[in-house]
């Protein structure tokens, strides 16, 4: 019988890619998961790990591991979920993960009403992108991901998770007030084809979303810039360097030399809040989405 906190190690090395995030993410050092593998490579009587530049490869025989491993420790989240179930006291951890603009605005109005109607929870956050947020709520490490969701590029869920919308959300482009097109109200898309863009690092669902609906009105997005967070978009767009695609939840005020423009099309999201399946009746999830409710009826 495999131990599930290696099986867990296991996992989250397959999902992040190396031996450090992995341990960042379960709060132990690198050389602590990695002792976790090497007992499980002792047990199994398989190498499940070989390098890979910087990071690490699963083996065939790690890729069957973990494939399991996963659905193991879906199995047991849920269990434990059904469990709690059985007492009906709202007490225990709520771990949150959601991506940033969240964070910024309802989220924390959410915390606090739990914090004040719940005392004996204890609810943690993490932010990240949708993918691993899910990723997470799927094998147990969290119990609800607040994600984003857009029309033209919806979040997938995994199996086994369900969902509730907080809300609905449209994004502006935002340009200088020095651009040729800063005096309509509504803008095409494909108007937009010979001006810079800004965007975000890495690959995640804003960037694909920016250059997926681009790509659609047909052109190819010349990103100049690659950077995280709106503000700092924002403040490149207000310098007349690029555009930006900025949903207005929170936006805020614009910085002096910019202008939002509706588009057409116009780009809708929803917010989701998801958790497993089997946990609609988990209090302490329960009361997580009836907080984030009605947070997000108070914007």
């Amino acid at each position: 019988m495999f131990s599930l906190d290696r099986l867990r190690a296991l996992h989250l090395v397959a999902t992040h890619g190396t031996v450090a995030a992995a341990a960042a993410v379960s709060h132990v050092t690198p050389s602590g998961v990695s002792q976790q593998l090497a007992k499980l490579e002792r047990e199994t009587g398989h190498k499940l790990l070989e390098a890979d530049g910087r990071g690490v490869r699963l083996t065939p025989a790690g890729e069957v591991l973990a494939g399991h491993a996963a659905r193991i420790l879906g199995d047991v989240a849920t269990a434990r979920a059904e469990l709690d179930a059985l007492g009906s006291a709202v007490a225990g951890p709520l771990r949150v993960g959601s991506f940033s603009t969240a964070i910024m605005t309802f989220l924390p109005r959410a915390l606090v009403s739990l914090r004040e109607r719940h005392p004996r929870m204890r609810t943690t956050v993490l932010a990240g992108e949708a993918e691993e947020m899910l990723a997470g709520v799927r094998t147990g490490e969290l119990d609800l991901a607040v994600v984003e969701s857009w029309e033209e590029l919806p979040t997938v869920l995994p199996a086994g998770l369900t969902s509730v919308e907080l809300l609905s959300d449209v994004a502006d482009v935002a340009l200088s007030v020095r651009h040729p097109l800063a005096g309509l109200s509504v803008v095409e898309l494909d108007r937009l084809a010979d001006t810079p863009w800004a965007s975000w690092t890495g690959d995640g669902v804003c960037h694909q979303f920016l250059v997926q609906t681009l790509r659609q009105r047909g052109f190819e997005p010349d990103i100049r810039c690659h950077v995280a967070g709106y503000p700092a978009q924002l403040a490149l767009v207000a310098a007349g360097l690029v555009a930006a695609l900025v949903p207005r939840l929170g936006r805020g005020p614009l910085p002096a030399g910019v202008r939002a423009l509706a588009t057409r099309p116009v780009l809708r999201r929803k917010v989701l809040v998801a958790h497993r399946s089997g946990e609609a009746v988990r209090p302490v999830v329960v009361a997580g989405v009836a907080a984030l409710r009605e947070a997000v009826a108070e914007l």
